[in-house]
């Protein structure tokens, strides 16, 4: 025993010397390029239209260590928002095609990407931070993972971003809205979900974090909802559960009554729809540190209150996620630069003295109309990159498809 512990401890001796002496230890020179190879796929990140900044904690590499062994992360800088096949991509990595084939697929089932038939053949994709590999580590938590995501959270998800280019709009439950103000499909959550064709619902990312690190909250958590080709894929790689219609619709109203905000994806025809709460998600904890998270979020109504028909029950300050009402002798007073529209109060109001309003025409985001106008829109906010150089990308991911069906003929 003594003689495997002087082993042990001469070869943590060699480490640490050759640590010291860069040009004569290998054990440096891997370390070396174990922080190349992990800067590389942060910087690729970060060209991807959502991003990646950087931290002075330098949080994010953390992440991309515990999510992404090396050689992950290798062949990760090779894929890009555009499917591509595993010839197309094993060329690009200087690696067999068979190589490729399972290396990507083993990345996908840890969440790292993400995959897509064409032509009757899986091709494979970048995965962005948020919304992508984050909430596809789901039922895969650690606390370590947690806490470090959610220290990230303050600087991915940091208000000033989130004026630029937010990733999330609110919408309301129910059409609790002026009779005068036009009220557009997209605008409301129960026509999101009767206009969907394949609907599914998994577990919240957010509230099942915060479990794993021991401060659970008693609100459902199987309540983020996903819709078309995203409820497809979830469901195929068993992070979701298809669910119907009625279903759909019964969620929603759960998600009014435990006081959820419900957020989609900022498009008019979106890929996913969280109920969330304000103890648990970070995108809302985020918001309500701003003085005034109603002239951040994305949303086209105001809540409006009638103070003469107010009782003073508190119903509304306790639903509120962000402090936008407070009782002052015995009436709700409202901060309408903290309302972010989402309609729990004007719910179980019950002297019916809230609604929700239209904001003026000056103060609403305009909402893009898919999936790629928003991460087109989001790309040149953030300063990712322009429109010309997407369209590039997916020309060019299109003409290598074209070549590899050419040399199968």
């Amino acid at each position: 025993m003594r003689l495997v512990d002087e082993r042990k401890s001469g070869a943590i001796w060699c480490n640490y010397f050759f640590f010291l002496n860069p040009k004569k230890g290998y054990f440096y020179k891997e370390v070396k390029m174990q922080k190349e190879v992990y800067e590389a796929l942060a910087d690729h990140l970060d060209s991807l239209p959502t991003g990646f900044p950087r931290t002075e904690t330098g949080v994010e590499m953390r992440i991309l260590r515990r999510l992404f062994t090396p050689e992950d992360a290798k062949l990760a800088v090779h894929l890009t928002s555009q499917p591509r096949g595993p010839e197309e991509i094993a060329t690009h990595a200087g690696i067999s095609v068979e190589t490729a084939a399972v290396r990507l697929q083993e990345m996908e089932n840890k969440g790292l990407i993400m995959s897509m038939p064409v032509h009757g053949k899986l091709c494979y994709l970048a995965s962005q931070y948020v919304p992508g590999f984050w909430e596809a580590q789901i039922n895969r938590l650690t606390p370590e993972l947690v806490e470090e995501a959610f220290e990230y959270g303050y600087t991915f998800l940091h208000p000033d971003r989130w004026r630029k280019a937010p990733l999330h709009r609110v919408v309301s439950i129910h059409k609790n809205v002026s009779v005068q103000d036009k009220v557009m499909p997209y605008e409301m959550a129960e026509e999101i979900m009767k206009s969907q064709q394949v609907r599914a619902v998994m577990n919240c990312i957010c509230k099942q974090g915060m479990g794993v690190i021991g401060n659970a909250c008693d609100k459902p958590e199987e309540v983020c909802m996903i819709f078309g080709p995203a409820a497809e894929y979830m469901t195929r790689m068993g992070r979701a559960r298809k669910i119907s219609l009625e279903e759909g619709l019964d969620i929603l109203k759960q998600a009014d009554e435990a006081g959820l905000v419900l957020q989609p994806d900022n498009a008019k025809d979106p890929f996913f729809m969280c109920a969330c709460c304000g103890c648990c998600c970070g995108i809302l904890r985020s918001l309500k540190r701003d003085p005034k998270p109603g002239k951040i979020v994305s949303t086209p109504f105001v809540a409006c209150l009638d103070s003469d028909e107010c009782i003073g029950c508190g119903e509304c300050e306790e639903r509120c996620t962000m402090d936008a009402f407070k009782l002052v002798e015995e009436k709700a007073v409202l901060d309408a630069d903290r309302c972010i529209g989402c309609g729990l109060c004007v719910s179980t109001c019950p002297a019916n003295c809230i609604s929700l309003e239209r904001k003026p025409q000056s103060e609403q985001t305009e909402v893009p109309e898919d999936h790629m106008q928003f991460e087109l829109k989001t790309a040149q906010a953030l300063g990712k990159a322009n429109i010309g150089e997407l369209v590039e990308d997916r020309i060019k991911s299109k003409l290598d498809r074209v070549k590899e069906i050419d040399s199968e003929k």
